[in-house]
């Protein structure tokens, strides 16, 4: 932490005046002149006091800030609060700056809040600002910036705190139109280890059991066997839905609005799924600010949600690998999943990864956002499977 001094352009304190008043003082002592003797060395004490004062001020000043949240949406509010403390005999000018990367100061605008405050001895003051989240991304409030010195603010010493804080922004979340996933079963597909059971897969039927629901009573069977009989289903695996965002088009075609856009939608997306108890997971091939991660595992919990929209709001423009080489190369997808799957256009990697999820039997829905209409020898064989953005969420509600 190194400090530095800031002088402030007074009369007093330009090197300028301080030589010709040297030099007044030599002319006085050489003539005899008391009364500007006096005077000149008032203003030489003066000038070498505030030095000392403003070499001392930082001395004992503390400063700490806190936000009231970490993580938001675009346009919410954060209220972003600092301390400062005197801790010495010795009083003080302060001002602090706080440099806002990506968010936007109400008051005034501007990207660097300032306050400033007389500090007596041993006293705190507190200083607040109303801050919007502007923009998507992860964004840093701080380091503060502190300039110190004497009362009259002549002269001031500055350093510069260590501490700052992150701020997540997620996408923004916009409404969406009615969207059919693609499965193969309503409810999933059979499986003996699972609580859910599938009114379609019926194994048979047995005596009806008390409290269960008057609905599942097989009545023909009834009627054969004399006694109440209830239908005896199949149990299955619950559906689930891994959301995929291909990066490498859009860096390509440095569509920074469409990326941003299909953020938009993938986090809307996800939490719709997730108000339906649906488990939903997210794999990109992008880079991720602060992260070195490019999956959240399907699953269902109460955290998963958080960290989708967290992810998405790291994602960077800035594809690290090829999508067809990770989901080769280590990434493990579990059983019964519907997966969408976000890009800019239609090209190569789409056609692969239909015959790679076609293979393993999985169902998949393509969304472009450039689609192409024609119908030649390099057009998408599965064309069923391609639609739109704005089929999901147009263009005027989207942005």
């Amino acid at each position: 932490m190194e400090n530095h001094d800031y002088p402030v352009p007074t009369l007093f304190m330009i090197p300028l005046v301080q030589f010709l008043t040297g030099l007044l003082l030599l002319a006085a002592l050489l003539h005899g002149q008391r009364d500007l003797i006096l005077l000149t060395l008032l203003v030489l004490s003066l000038y070498g006091g505030v030095k000392l004062w403003t070499r001392i001020s930082l001395s004992g000043i503390t400063c700490h800030s806190a936000v009231d949240r970490q993580k938001v949406f675009p346009d919410e509010k954060i209220i972003l609060r600092a301390t400062a403390e005197n801790r010495k005999f010795l009083p003080v000018w302060l001002q602090i700056k706080i440099p806002v990367v990506g968010l936007l100061n109400l008051a005034s605008g501007e990207a660097t809040l300032t306050n400033e405050s007389a500090l007596l001895w041993h006293q705190r003051t507190h200083f607040q600002w109303e801050l919007t989240a502007e923009r998507r991304g992860v964004h840093q409030i701080g380091p503060p910036r502190l300039l110190a010195g004497d009362l009259f603010a002549f002269s001031s010493r500055g350093k510069k705190e260590e501490e700052f804080q992150q701020i997540v922004v997620y996408p923004r979340l916009v409404p969406l139109r009615p969207f059919s996933l693609p499965k193969s079963d309503f409810f999933g597909v059979p499986g003996a280890k699972s609580p859910v059971q599938d009114p379609i897969y019926i194994l048979g039927t047995r005596d009806y059991q008390h409290g269960s629901p008057a609905k599942h009573i097989h009545w023909k069977a009834s009627a054969r066997h004399h006694r109440l009989q209830e239908k005896l289903f199949e149990p299955t695996a619950q559906e689930k839905v891994l959301l995929i965002v291909d990066v490498d088009q859009f860096a390509k075609r440095n569509a920074e609005e469409a990326f941003e856009r299909t953020l938009e939608i993938v986090a809307s997306l996800a939490v719709r799924l997730d108000q339906r108890n649906c488990p939903v997971g997210l794999l990109t091939n992008g880079v991720t600010t602060g992260e070195d991660r490019t999956l959240v595992p399907v699953a269902r919990n109460p955290q998963k949600l958080s960290a989708i929209l967290e992810m998405l709001a790291r994602l960077q423009m800035k594809a690290k690998a090829d999508m067809m080489d990770l989901l080769y190369r280590g990434i493990e997808l579990p059983g019964s999943i519907s997966c969408v799957h976000f890009s800019y256009e239609e090209n190569q990697t789409l056609s692969a990864l239909a015959w790679y999820f076609g293979h393993r039997r999985t169902p998949v829905t393509f969304f472009v956002c450039e689609p192409r209409f024609d119908s030649g020898e390099h057009s998408f064989k599965d064309r069923h499977k391609i639609r739109s953005m704005d089929d999901l969420c147009p263009k005027e509600v989207g942005r």
